[in-house]
């Protein structure tokens, strides 16, 4: 059967060992020296390569760095020869006068993050220390270590720190080292093998089958059909890894042929009043519970919900991403004819484990959390400010690490127990343990019924988008680096299930999106995951568990998001598995979502909206602004005949000097010496959008393109 030998208990302990290491370890010793012996070749920097960094290279491989800018790096020297077996890790002695956020090296070339290993928070010293970094496991990957290959060596983020090297080069792994990297190899193993479980478990063609599950206020009624005599209904519940239980402990008998079995909806389990419409449930041999799982699991297909409300209608396409009252410019919401918003929800910044000043409780399952007052204070002005108008809201559901979290013990609950932190923005939640799953329901739980009451006292949510860009998790949702797909998007599900089970106990129309780069069927995507496959993969979650009616929030942004020019996107092409869908392909994602398989229940279309997306404009030159509205009109030209894709939220609203550089608003940076907040020419582009205004405020920007008819901007998609 599809039921693994391994143990859950396996990933905890090497997947720990795994995190502790981060695929490195930084010695702390002083005064031990590297024998010449051991070290093998010797690594040589080139100080003409230097960027933000001068490099003074004294006798005998001594060298005197200081930091003159924020991003501080150097290249060494190629290699002159193969650096032969066994030698893995990089080494060297330093002194520092201040610390390093992060030493990383790169494998060049070419250079990117994902050909990358980073050590965080490098001591300062005034000593001589050995830093030591294991780079065995990309070696491998990346195919390094080969005559002309170099590295470059990246010291930090901070200018004017004064730092010595000497003793550079490469060695054999040490007893430890060696030890963590067997324990790393063994956790790669295992997942791969859970990933081959649960992708044959969603293919598999079991002989029982659960066929409804439904939760009222109470009670849970599971009906389905079995073969066995002796089978026995199992509960999963979110922190349980189905393919890999070796017993069930939770369920209830049932005899052979067509079932119905009716529970208490809320039981005791592992120390926390546990809610059952969290739970799923399947089949299973009683006799052979190790290899005797007889159906799929299924999830709550109705839940009844606590309050009267009403389904969200869209009363326009134009929408606003990252929206919060306390932005300013509200007026653009009524100016721009804003139907829907997307506002950015972190978790982890709004809940305590205990009672602080500024906290109020709430209670879920019977367990007080602590909310922070102002926080939610300022979700109410922007629920309110959007509730007066009727806008559909969408909120972005994300957790932050541990150590920025309002609360370290309420975020390590939620970090996911792989989270390895380097280059990431936010984790993936933690649900492999009863408090995590119970914590993270509760933060979920205060969000439904605070903002889906019928008479919308705080404002509303609609939409719940499950986390950010998954197709990239490892920056912005990161359970760990190089996840298999499977074992990835089933911690992605669970999320997702977890989340559509409380908002629907509270709001019979509430939807839970997925959220997706401009990636699309890219084959190798170094960034991480083809979209695609993806939400392939959602689809036989659907097939196999029970569909819900989930949703899509894409981020069409151009192929390079700095270029405006989407029409030259070169990857964005009119086919069906193009590599890309930005701006300038639009009609892949409206023919996706309107073929019958891809829909809820083979016959409603899922939501599908443009949660993130937006043209650049590199400086605020008149060029400059003129090449971004024109980039939107571009996209408008399409996106207004494509009846597949609901709505569009333009991100970033307002110029935000925390988004690495860009200018994508349609609003200026709110500290612009010229124009504070200015509006640009793209605003008035927004603005004219759907009104009898559009052909002529958009005329001008066809010469920008190159085109004589906006005709031209639409093609067919091949199939």
């Amino acid at each position: 059967m599809m039921t693994s030998e391994m143990k859950v208990r396996n990933f905890s302990v090497y997947g720990l060992v795994f995190v502790l290491s981060l695929c490195a370890f930084a010695c702390k010793e002083r005064q031990r020296a590297l024998s010449t012996a051991t070290t093998h070749p010797a690594m040589e920097m080139d100080p003409a390569s230097a960027i933000d960094l001068d490099v003074v290279r004294e006798p005998q491989g001594h060298y005197v760095l200081k930091t003159t800018g924020t991003d501080p790096y150097v290249y060494l020297t190629p290699l002159a020869r193969s650096i032969g077996d066994g030698a893995q890790v990089l080494t060297f002695e330093y002194r520092a006068s201040a610390p390093l956020n992060h030493i990383q090296v790169f494998f060049a070339g070419p250079v990117s993050e994902q050909r990358s290993i980073k050590i965080k928070d490098v001591v300062a010293a005034s000593d001589w220390r050995t830093f030591s970094i294991d780079l065995g496991d990309q070696i491998e990957k990346f195919s390094w270590g080969n005559a002309g290959d170099t590295l470059r060596i990246d010291f930090g983020q901070r200018a004017d720190v004064d730092i010595e090297i000497r003793r550079m080069g490469m060695r054999k792994r040490n007893k430890e080292e060696h030890k963590l990297a067997l324990a790393r190899a063994e956790f790669r193993r295992n997942d791969r093998q859970w990933n081959d479980n649960l992708a044959g478990y969603l293919q598999y063609e079991y002989p029982d089958r659960v066929s409804s599950v439904e939760v009222t206020a109470g009670r849970i009624r599971i009906e389905g059909v079995s073969m066995l005599g002796d089978g026995f209904l199992a509960e999963i519940t979110p922190y349980d890894e189905l393919t890999e239980m070796n017993a069930f402990p939770k369920g209830v008998r049932i005899e052979e042929g067509a079932f119905s079995v009716e529970l208490e909806r809320y039981v005791e389990y592992d120390g926390f009043r546990y809610d059952r419409a969290l739970s799923k449930w399947a089949i299973v041999d009683a006799k052979r519970p190790k290899t005797g799982l007889r159906s799929h699991a299924r999830h709550a297909d109705r839940i009844t919900p606590k309050h009267d409300t009403q389904p969200a209608v869209l009363a326009g396409r134009k929408g606003l991403g990252g929206f919060a009252q306390n932005r300013g410019f509200t007026n653009d919401l009524d100016e721009l004819d804003i139907t829907s918003v997307t506002v950015n929800i972190a978790l982890t910044n709004m809940m305590h484990l205990r009672e602080q000043p500024h906290t109020f409780p709430h209670v879920y399952n019977g367990k007080a959390y602590y909310v922070d007052q102002e926080y939610v204070s300022q979700l109410d002005r922007t629920f309110r400010e959007t509730a007066s108008r009727d806008i559909v809201v969408a909120a972005i559901i994300l957790v932050e690490e541990a150590s920025k979290a309002a609360d370290p013990e309420m975020g390590a609950l939620l970090e996911h127990a792989h989270f390895s932190g380097d280059g990431a923005f936010f984790t993936m939640p933690r649900l492999d343990r009863a408090a995590s799953v119970h914590a993270y329901a509760a933060m979920l739980d205060f969000l439904a019924s605070r903002y889906t009451r019928a008479d919308s006292r705080y404002g509303r949510i609609h939409k719940w988008i499950l986390h950010n860009e998954i197709d990239i998790g490892f920056e912005w949702t990161n359970m760990g680096e190089n996840r298999p797909m499977h074992v990835y998007l089933d911690a992605y599900h669970k999320s997702m299930r977890l989340c559509h089970a409380i908002a629907r106990s509270y709001d019979a129309h509430a939807e839970v999106m997925a959220s997706f780069t401009h990636s699309w069927a890219e084959p190798d995507n170094p960034r991480g995951y083809a979209t695609l496959d993806m939400i392939e993969g959602l689809l036989a979650y659907s097939r196999a568990e029970g569909d819900f009616p989930w949703g899509l929030a894409c981020h069409p942004y151009p192929q390079d998001i700095q270029e405006p020019k989407t029409w030259q996107d070169e990857r964005a092409v009119h086919h069906m598995r193009t590599p890309l869908v930005t701006f300038k392909n639009l009609e892949v994602l409206d023919a996706w979502i309107k073929q019958p398989e891809n829909k809820f229940k083979k016959s409603v279309k899922r939501t599908l909206w443009l949660s993130e997306n937006g043209t650049n404009s590199r400086t605020y030159s008149d060029q400059d602004l003129r090449e971004q509205a024109a980039g939107f009109a571009y996209a408008w030209k399409q996106f207004k005949h494509l009846d597949g894709i609901d709505a569009l939220q333009w991100h970033n609203w307002i110029d935000g000097r925390f988004e690495f550089g860009l200018r994508i608003g349609l609003r200026r940076f709110p500290d612009d010496e010229q124009q504070p907040g200015g509006r640009k020419p793209v605003w008035y582009l927004y603005q004219a959008a759907g009104t009898d205004r559009e052909d002529e405020v958009f005329a001008p920007y066809k010469s920008v393109i190159g085109i004589d008819s906006w005709d031209e901007v639409m093609r067919g998609v091949a199939r």
